[in-house]
């Protein structure tokens, strides 16, 4: 994918205007842009370029970070001048850099799949159907990102998804728009369409760092999860498990998944390719996570651990490691917390900064489905999509669960829910998970989050759980109201 970028996005960004050149003037090259028809290779190009966002720090590191950092997997251990030090403790700001970073880098991709979609005649041809298919993922993508930081939960009890507002939803290019925010279900509903959409167009089957029907379906699980349609988040795992293009990876490559290239793991449904080239060191989404080529100040919590190490057999400690002094026998510390490095985002070939991270995989699509059906009262058909991840990881016998043994849980639902705290960890789900299933968060572990009798308890009603839009972007924009 990065080839495509290099030989062809400066080109195709001044044909389709993505950049914000002027259609009458010359791009650096000479070609002018009404002597360059719409062809295969100019979409394919311009398309390229829209996937190239997801490449930048402003992009990534805060996808991953945001969605976070806020949760009680990590624990940061001393304060920094990263922005993520306020989305960890809640203290967001007015202009918080990676608050405006998010939101130029998801309306960036917006604007340039805007410029896309209506000029792509998707009846010429299946590429051409591809393609636009792609972009109207792109965009349903990056709308559904925004949502999730700069708006509430969906299900949050208390609220009204038909008066409660959202995001912005810009579905056309209009350099001088002012757009209001969409309330939360027409956001949603905005993003459902695009996807559905998208579904029907896409027919081409591309590696999993490329949009496809199948990606679109796994996204759309995620969407009807997260807004309470548990019938309809049932269907779309569905057809993403079923369509033999993914299957689980083994116990062995289990271990090593995340350094292995996301086209060569079966169980990638949609992840951003980083080649070596692309690496971004100390920019990386691993810098905080391990001192290996990074900062190393952001590690795996002890309520995580606790959680983890309750079966020794698990799987899931491969991802983890405890850093011991030089006699072995205690944990190191930064500023009394423990230093437990983690490895999802680190060491893909020789580069330990590297890593392709993974958006959608199918892991998460039995886990919709298993919540879903907990949701239902399904409560034999979630357990057993619950089993299947353990066994995946190594647990078999005593340490799976059964619907007359639940191990401690007062329900399905949270037998699932922790399930997912394991499986999913660092991924950028536990924070929503909690909120948007009405539950408290408890931070009663070491780390520079504000405490009370040595917890910090956030409510999911919390007003501050959800990130301020950017002062300098109301200020563009006065038909943009705060969100807080």
């Amino acid at each position: 994918m990065k080839n495509i970028y290099t030989r062809f996005f400066t080109l195709s960004a001044f044909v389709l205007s993505v950049t914000a050149c002027s259609l009458n003037e010359a791009p650096s090259d000479g070609i002018l842009s009404d002597q360059i028809t719409l062809t295969p290779l100019t979409l394919t190009a311009a398309t390229a370029g829209n996937y190239s966002t997801a490449l930048s720090a402003d992009f990534i590191r805060n996808l991953f970070y945001m969605n976070e950092l806020p949760g009680d997997n990590v624990s940061l251990s001393g304060t920094t001048s990263d922005a993520l030090f306020f989305s960890y403790n809640y203290g967001h700001l007015p202009n918080q850099a990676n608050s405006y970073q998010i939101w130029q880098q998801c309306n960036k991709i917006i604007a340039g799949a805007n410029k896309l979609i209506p000029v792509i005649d998707e009846k010429k041809s299946v590429e051409f159907s591809q393609l636009k298919g792609e972009n109207l993922f792109l965009r349903a993508w990056s709308h559904f990102i925004l949502v999730n930081i700069f708006g509430k939960a969906y299900t949050l009890q208390g609220i009204n998804p038909t008066t409660e507002l959202g995001i912005p939803v810009v579905l056309s290019y209009d350099a001088t728009a002012k757009p209001k925010r969409n309330t939360l279900k027409e956001t949603f509903d905005a993003i459902i369409a695009d996807l559905t959409q998208a579904a029907t167009l896409m027919q081409s089957d591309k590696s999993s760092v490329y949009a496809s029907k199948e990606v679109a379906y796994a996204l759309l699980s995620r969407v009807y999860l997260y807004s309470g349609n548990n019938t309809k988040a049932i269907e779309y795992a569905n057809l993403a498990i079923n369509s033999g293009r993914y299957s689980l990876a083994t116990a062995n490559d289990y271990e090593k998944y995340f350094t292995i290239q996301p086209e060569n793991n079966p169980e990638t449904i949609f992840a951003i390719k980083f080649a070596q080239k692309d690496d971004l060191g100390y920019g990386s989404i691993g810098s905080m996570y391990n001192a290996d080529g990074g900062y190393g100040e952001l590690y795996a919590s002890r309520t995580y651990m606790k959680l983890l190490n309750k079966y020794p057999a698990d799987l899931r400690h491969s991802f983890v490691k405890v850093q011991l002094n030089a006699s072995a026998t205690d944990t190191l510390r930064r500023n009394g917390t423990p230093k437990i490095f983690v490895y999802k985002f680190s060491n893909q070939g020789p580069v330990p900064s590297l890593a392709s991270p993974a958006i959608i995989r199918l892991s998460e699509m039995y886990l919709n489905r298993a919540e879903a059906q907990a949701k239902l009262g399904n409560d034999a058909q979630a357990i057993d999509d619950v089993n299947l991840i353990r066994q995946r990881a190594g647990l078999s016998g005593a340490e799976l669960y059964s619907v007359s043994d639940l191990k401690g849980h007062a329900t399905v639902l949270d037998v699932v829910l922790e399930e997912r705290q394991l499986e999913l960890s660092f991924e950028g789900f536990r924070p929503l998970d909690l909120f948007r299933n009405n539950r408290t968060m408890e931070r009663n572990y070491p780390g520079i989050h504000p405490k009370v009798n040595g917890k910090q308890t956030i409510l999911p009603t919390n007003p501050r759980i959800v990130h301020l839009i950017p002062e300098k972007e109301m200020l563009l924009n006065p038909n943009l109201v705060p969100n807080q």
